[in-house]
């Protein structure tokens, strides 16, 4: 009868490995990661300012167009404009080649709304235009305004940058 002796030894030996495996220990670790605020500014010709075609005689005038700012989500931010002649008031000069030049005041949000210049900063709005990033795309309306435009025919223009501090 050493059968039954084997076969008790044997669950007892499985039951003291199971016993052993039983016990534990224990560690952990963090999952991480870092979200920086970020914003991007569209511009280009689909934001560009057409007064259209007017005669010699056309006075207060206005038009206006929109710039895309892409902000993460409950990021401030401020957007200033510059125009090519560096006039952080907002207040440019469309040219050509001849001698005449066409004056322009940049505007948020109408044509009689506030000037809207460059002197905006990541925490202080100047004269720029304040908002808060939603994470999508936001369009953001500018006007121009021209009090008069009595100079040479032709076909002027002028680059204004769009500067977004955050």
């Amino acid at each position: 009868m050493k059968k039954p002796t084997l076969i008790v030894a044997a669950v007892l030996a499985a039951l003291a490995t199971s016993a052993a495996i039983a016990d534990t220990a224990s560690s952990t670790f963090k999952v991480l990661i870092t979200v920086t605020k970020a914003c991007s500014v569209t511009a280009g010709t689909a934001s560009n300012i057409d007064f259209g075609s007017v005669t010699s005689t056309a006075t207060a005038l206005s038009a206006s167009s929109n710039i895309s700012v892409t902000c993460s989500k409950s990021t401030p931010y401020n957007i200033g404009l510059l125009p090519s002649n560096n006039s952080t008031t907002g207040a440019g000069v469309m040219s050509n080649t001849g001698p005449d030049t066409i004056a322009y005041q940049l505007r948020s949000a109408s044509a009689a709304g506030p000037i809207w210049g460059n002197t905006a900063t990541p925490t202080d709005v100047g004269n720029g235009v304040a908002g808060t990033g939603t994470g999508a795309a936001q369009s953001i309306p500018v006007w121009a305004t021209v009090a008069s435009v009595n100079v040479t025919p032709g076909a002027y223009l002028d680059t204004v940058t769009v500067q977004v501090n955050y």
